[in-house]
């Protein structure tokens, strides 16, 4: 039986959602916080790095001398990047989100966390749920190893968006319902794309996109992540959980060819 590219792109967006149960399952606390944030800055380092950039690398080498092909790259991450920076001015500051919450710093610090990783997340799953649709409508095969590909990755993602939702309004449904949510932006993506922007998303756009979203996620580890894993306390199990991440998900790549 074939499976429709929607419910392919569907089921891959979703996924989120699994890694929103790790909130129900465990209380959110400030090591589970650093531990997290490590393990999805780990996940989204690697997906960037080892994923879409050499993808990307391949497909404008077919077409560009290698000087130009890294030049585009290059642009392409750092604009990426340079909208996620932006992206997080646009967010309240922490001292206006503190007033909210009776100056409780590390709720404060929590909420931005997860305000930042879920915009960044919203970005990033638009294009990749155009990416399932397109591929599981050329190869239904393609479309299937896609989708696990992709859900893989997701599901630490969504444990980046719900951990600290769950932390700073101390509600684990509350946290788990935001990770579900951010993988809704996938199967939009794929509606937009076959409603009205079809004749836009030719392959090359589509791998300028994802360089673009890997610059975006790049920023998101380097920036917001990382340091919430390694501050404080609990640097041992920050450090362990990116290392979780990094391996996790190399391993997830050379599964998944």
């Amino acid at each position: 039986m074939t499976v429709s590219p929607l419910v392919l792109t569907t089921l891959a967006g979703l996924s989120t959602g699994a890694g929103g149960l790790v909130v129900v399952l465990c209380k959110p606390t400030q090591r589970l916080l650093c531990i997290s944030a490590g393990f999805a800055g780990g996940v989204m380092l690697v997906a960037s790095l080892a994923d879409l950039v050499p993808g990307a690398l391949r497909f404008y080498g077919m077409y560009l001398p290698p000087f130009a092909c890294g030049g585009a790259l290059v642009l392409l991450l750092g604009a990426g990047m340079l909208m996620a920076a932006l992206l997080g001015r646009l967010l309240p500051e922490e001292e206006e989100l503190a007033a909210r919450m009776a100056g409780d710093t590390a709720r404060t610090a929590a909420l931005r966390t997860a305000l930042i990783i879920g915009a960044a997340l919203l970005l990033h799953n638009f294009p990749e749920g155009i990416l399932t649709l397109f591929a599981g409508t050329a190869d239904p095969s393609l479309g299937i190893r896609t989708t696990l590909a992709i859900a893989l990755h997701n599901i630490p993602e969504g444990v980046a968006v719900a951990v600290p939702f769950a932390y700073a309004l101390r509600s684990r449904v509350g946290g788990a319902a935001a990770a579900l949510v951010s993988g809704f932006a996938e199967p939009a993506g794929a509606v937009l794309a076959m409603l009205f922007l079809h004749r836009w998303f030719t392959p090359g756009f589509l791998n300028g996109t994802m360089v673009m979203v890997a610059g975006v996620m790049l920023w998101v580890a380097l920036a917001q992540l990382l340091p919430s894993a390694l501050a404080g306390r609990d640097r041992l199990p920050g450090l362990l959980g990116t290392a979780a991440g990094l391996l996790g998900m190399l391993l997830g790549i050379a599964a998944l060819p």
